[in-house]
């Protein structure tokens, strides 16, 4: 199978200085790919610049994404390809940066220009938080005949609520399958379809897993 893997975080910048990121090391997306390459498919990693995760990387090719933007525009680079699976693991940031407010000598926030340093003399600082686009809704329309894996990280609530917001992102996006994980999970990883979910106590038995899909 010819297969796309993305792992690790993006970040949106701040300034030329800041950024705003998240935790993901790009651990389990290597590890996925460098199973698939180990047993002879052609495995594409995309994974973040800022990835902590010092493993080797096994896969064919390997390419680095910044911003949620670039890591968009590497995926859709790959439309109308022969691409077979596609495993989105990468941790997507949610929000990116929108306007800079400041205080007046009246009080009142106004919009600051955009600067390459943001000075931290300046107090009172706001800055306006933006949603950014979701990358995985546009995976089908990229990839109409293409077995598409999404994830699904939830770190409040339950088990159960982490399954349902599995299935959720299922039918928005029309992808095939979702990996759910994360705190409110716990420990283990859950495979979800339209059709049922299977639990896996490890890493290694989930690979094993979606290589068969």
């Amino acid at each position: 199978m010819n297969c796309i893997v993305t792992a690790g975080p993006t970040y949106e910048p701040l300034d030329d200085v800041r950024r705003l990121t998240n935790f993901s090391t790009g651990r389990l997306g290597t590890e996925l790919a460098n199973h698939l390459a180990s047993r002879g498919h052609r495995v594409t990693l995309l994974i973040g610049e800022s990835a902590t995760w010092a493993g080797e990387r096994r896969a064919q090719a390997v390419k680095t994404f910044t911003t949620t933007a670039d890591l968009r525009a590497k995926l859709k680079a790959f439309s109308g390809r022969n691409v077979d699976a596609v495993f989105h693991a990468a941790a997507v940031s949610d929000f990116g940066f929108g306007k800079l407010f400041a205080p007046n000598a009246a009080g009142d926030f106004v919009a600051l220009r955009a600067a390459r340093k943001i000075p931290t003399r300046r107090g009172g600082l706001r800055v306006e938080l933006v949603p950014t686009p979701k990358i995985i809704a546009d995976l089908r329309r990229w990839f109409p005949k293409t077995k598409i894996i999404g994830w699904k990280f939830e770190a409040d609530g339950r088990r159960a609520g982490a399954l349902r917001a599995a299935l959720k992102q299922i039918a928005a996006c029309a992808t095939d399958y979702c990996v759910a994980n994360g705190p409110a999970y716990g420990k283990g990883f859950g495979l979800v379809s339209a059709e049922g979910q299977k639990h896996f106590t490890n890493a290694r038995t989930l690979f094993t897993a979606l290589e068969k899909l």
